[in-house]
């Protein structure tokens, strides 16, 4: 090789020694970047900044108003048209699917880390999932015996259920501003509905009895989240198997007999399936939403949905649901407005407070002596 050499020379054994050493920084960078992302998805703590990062507010409350207006077309035709009538087992259907869902992304690796058992003591998952199955199911109940307009007036009350929960359990007050908005939104919706109301003794002791599990259930997702560093699918694998439990033991007191002599064919069996389905991203938009926003926000939104199918009605389909209900509509969708606003306002300045401090390699360029290579060595730089 004497005569390679001799044809090169010095700056060509520097030119090779220099391609040599960016290809050994660049495979060592990219070595690093695999490291790093590895390790952001699996530990609690990185997997839940991925879920912030792409899955903010905006995201995951239109995620959640998408599925939900599907699964209530959906749920509409499976127990008019199907004739499903059976509201817990339906739910057990939807978190059935949901687990085994769950636990094919567990066996692919693509379910998040949950956080370390001593973050979270099982009596909190337990109760979440025992909340969650009496939540769920007490509303499909209240649905099935209750004109629209009791459920929509019903869920008017988990809102202060909430405000006054959260103030007796965590402290938590809001403003006067946005009580003055809850007002609106509470009042409107009242108005909007208050033509369709249907009072039905049995349906009335279930929506009462469904209004302390909604805001509790409403609370511990978003607290869990946001204060012990779960993600929306990992809470949802510690808690649907409970959830299942307690359904099922909640079925036979519930539901009218004659669900296994219901005709399962090929129809009403894919269109329960496909209600499954949207059922499964309905808890996870759910999840999501109330990771990144709060119980109120989330139930606001619910009523949201609500106002926009009335309106779309009237608008798109010439249904007639009165000008009073109308009024009320477009009322609480203004004071909806006036929430989202001043709720963003202030979850924005309390993530500039908490905002926290990271280390962040910034290269310096450094000379080394043989041959004049040049080399990049990084120095940490604490930024705010």
């Amino acid at each position: 090789m004497g005569w390679i050499d001799a044809l090169l020379g010095k700056h060509g054994r520097s030119f090779i020694k220099r391609k040599d050493s960016d290809a050994g920084e660049a495979g060592r960078a990219l070595e690093e970047l695999r490291g790093a992302i590895y390790n952001d998805l699996r530990s609690a703590e990185g997997a839940k900044r991925q879920q912030q990062r792409f899955c903010g507010p905006a995201v995951a409350m239109t995620f959640n108003f998408l599925v939900s207006v599907g699964i209530i077309l959906t749920n509409k035709y499976v127990m008019g048209k199907v004739g499903f009538n059976f509201p817990i087992f339906l739910t057990l259907i939807h978190y059935t699917v949901a687990w085994i869902l769950l636990a094919i992304f567990k066996a692919l690796s693509l379910l998040p880390v949950s956080p370390a058992s001593k973050t979270t003591p099982f009596s909190s998952l337990f109760t979440l999932g025992v909340v969650m199955s009496f939540a769920t199911g007490l509303a499909n109940t209240s649905l099935k015996h209750n004109s629209v307009g009791f459920y929509q007036m019903t869920k008017i009350a988990v809102t202060p259920t909430i405000v006054v929960s959260e103030f007796i359990l965590f402290r938590k007050t809001i403003s006067y501003q946005m009580i003055l908005a809850l007002f609106v939104v509470s009042a409107g919706v009242a108005v909007a509905t208050v033509t369709d109301l249907e009072f039905n003794l049995f349906g009335a002791f279930i929506s009462i009895a469904w209004i302390i599990p909604s805001a509790v259930n409403k609370i511990m997702w978003s607290k869990l989240q946001k204060d012990s560093n779960w993600t929306a699918l990992a809470l949802m694998w510690k808690t649907t198997p409970i959830t299942v439990f307690f359904l099922v033991a909640l079925m036979p007191w519930l539901d009218p007999p004659g669900a296994l002599s219901f005709k399962w064919d090929l129809n009403n069996s894919s269109a329960i399936l496909i209600s499954a389905l949207l059922g499964f991203f309905l808890q996870w938009s759910g999840a999501l939403a109330l990771g990144a926003t709060s119980a109120i926000a989330h139930v606001v939104l619910g009523q949201f949905k609500t106002c926009v199918i009335m309106l779309g009605g009237y608008l798109l389909l010439n249904s007639d649901s009165g000008f009073v209900s109308i009024c009320g509509a477009v009322t609480a969708v203004c004071g909806m407005a006036v929430y989202t606003s001043l709720s963003l306002k202030e979850s924005q300045g309390s993530s500039n407070k908490q905002l926290p401090k990271q280390n962040v390699a910034i290269p310096k360029p450094k000379t080394n002596t043989e041959d004049g290579v040049e080399s990049n060595a990084a120095i940490a730089t604490t930024v705010a």
